[in-house]
């Protein structure tokens, strides 16, 4: 089994920085790709970012210039640095690993963490 253990979250003021950093452990062999979602209350969850092995970065356009999401393969982290923040930021943030299996690396496998709440507000 492979758990995903996110801290980062709280509250912060508009303009203001966080960062959120996930942790993945258990039966790893291969990470594809490592993305944040987040959902607010009331709204669908969206792709906030991505990042796959070969390290290329993918943003949903309302956060980009403002987040930077990186991993560490060695350690199988990925973070995602929140600058300028604004209230519509605010939502539960949710990390999300797309893993391959060692046998059959056609068989692709997803993974998410518990979620973490960040609040942007004065």
């Amino acid at each position: 089994q492979v758990q995903l253990v996110e801290s980062g979250g709280g509250l912060a003021q508009p303009g203001g920085s966080l960062r959120l950093s996930c942790a993945a452990s258990g039966s790893i062999f291969r990470i594809n790709v490592m993305r944040w979602f987040r959902q607010a209350p009331g709204k669908e969850r969206e792709l906030v970012a991505a990042i796959t092995s070969s390290d290329s970065r993918n943003y949903v356009d309302s956060v980009k210039g403002r987040f930077t999401i990186s991993r560490d393969n060695a350690k199988n982290t990925v973070s995602l640095q929140m600058n300028s923040l604004k209230p519509e930021d605010t939502a539960v943030y949710y990390c999300n690993i797309e893993t391959v299996d060692p046998i059959n690396w056609n068989i692709i496998r997803n993974y998410w963490g518990q979620g973490t709440q960040v609040t942007v507000s004065s």
